[in-house]
């Protein structure tokens, strides 16, 4: 009988409650802001994160989880005699935390080769927040009906392959910072009162369209969604600080698609360092072309 341990980080926003009551390990990633260095999650809330951003200029950053950290976890689970771990993390191409978990894997089953005996699972979750923490937490469900360790395997990559995210900052100088847009074009967002609407796919950003004035941010997104996503698939809100546009994105997509979303989740620290922390965002199944 496999005993399946799952593990993912704060990057996909899934809150601690709700990991710890699904038996799910959340790893956090270190945020330093006026100095001061955190651990997501475990020391600041996210609504005392978003405080602390909005009262300071300073501009917060993370820290990867380092591969030693991932094979104290790894040979901690290895001890308590899980069979498999499957690992879900941030999108590789945003962080080197995935990599890292692949060197952890190699030196633990170097150091103790009896821990070759244990399968470690490492998926790229492509994406950020919810985008990949959702799979994980269906997983834990899945695990609780004794589903097989290839049919969870499965379902995760189903959905990181399919899910994609359109989200719109209130504000650019986050994401100018973070060098996901050009200074340029975000300079030029700002002076012209544009906003981008952002799309997360696959490990690839682009900002597809622009939207100018704040009352057609609503409209945009939507249409964008209802057009892009696969019919009668789940989907996810994403908000930061200020709940209203992410209500009125519900209220519009419950109405056109005669469903609410499966989860509205607020963005923690690791991604309002990069895009900010007041944006609206819906993540879904796309389409393939």
């Amino acid at each position: 009988m496999p005993k399946i341990k799952l593990i993912t980080d704060t990057a996909s926003d899934l809150p601690l409650k709700q990991a710890l009551e699904n038996d799910i390990e959340l790893l956090s990633f270190g945020i330093t802001i006026n100095g001061q260095a955190y651990q997501e999650q475990r020391d600041l809330s996210k609504e005392e994160f978003y405080e602390l951003m909005a009262h300071t200029e300073d501009m917060p950053s993370t820290s990867q989880i380092t591969a030693f950290t991932f094979q104290e976890v790894f040979q901690k689970f290895y001890e308590e005699g899980y069979t498999d771990l499957i690992y879900v993390s941030i999108n590789s191409s945003g962080s080197a935390t995935n990599q890292n978990a692949h060197n952890a894997k190699e030196a633990l089953y170097q150091e103790i080769p009896e821990s070759r005996n244990m399968q470690i699972h490492i998926l790229d979750g492509g994406n950020y927040t919810m985008c990949y923490g959702y799979p994980v937490l269906k997983a834990a469900e899945m695990i609780r009906n004794q589903a097989s360790v290839e049919e969870i395997l499965a379902y995760i990559q189903h959905w990181l392959d399919f899910v994609g995210v359109y989200f719109t900052p209130m504000t650019l100088k986050y994401v100018q910072k973070s060098g996901r847009l050009t200074a340029v074009s975000a300079f030029a967002g700002e002076v012209l009162g544009l906003k981008p609407i952002i799309r997360i796919s696959h490990g690839k950003i682009s900002a597809p369209e622009k939207i100018r004035g704040e009352k057609n941010i609503i409209p945009r997104l939507t249409e964008k969604i209802l057009t892009v996503m696969l019919p009668d698939s789940p989907y996810l809100i994403i908000q930061g600080v200020n709940p209203a546009f992410a209500d009125s994105a519900e209220q519009v997509l419950t109405e056109k698609l005669g469903y609410p979303p499966v989860e509205r989740v607020k963005i923690g620290s690791a991604v309002a360092v990069n895009a900010g922390y007041d944006l609206v965002g819906v993540a879904v199944l796309e389409k393939q072309n």
